[in-house]
């Protein structure tokens, strides 16, 4: 049976260990075909020499105090079309690039940087 991208993104959130479920319950997962050029400036990434595949908007949660009380909620992108991309380009799966990039974008939720993605494997 083939699963779309949606079950496999399901799937994996699901399977996120209960202390990472617990501290993500307010935090939505969005998914869209592909990013905006505003997703894309924001990162200072071109859509003709990179593929975004996730973004993480918000204040990491190491980062945060007081003055964030009053602040837009922290929310997490994935995109469909970028991802499948790099899984046809890297031979990955497209179930595997779905679960590197939640897990990469849940890396800079929890204030780690590209670097300490990267040795974690999810970079």
């Amino acid at each position: 049976m083939k699963h779309t991208f949606d079950d496999l993104l399901e799937q994996h959130i699901a399977d996120l260990p209960d202390w990472v479920a617990i501290r993500l319950e307010e935090i939505p997962v969005i998914v869209d075909d592909e990013p905006s050029d505003t997703d894309l400036a924001l990162v200072g990434l071109d859509r003709h020499t990179s593929e975004l595949c996730g973004l993480h908007t918000g204040v990491p949660i190491t980062m945060r105090h007081v003055e964030h009380a009053y602040r837009m909620p922290d929310h997490i992108q994935l995109f469909r079309g970028p991802i499948k991309r790099v899984a046809k380009n890297t031979g990955s799966s497209l179930s595997e690039q779905i679960r590197i990039t939640l897990l990469h974008e849940i890396g800079h939720h929890f204030g780690l940087d590209e670097d300490q993605l990267t040795e974690l494997g999810y970079g």
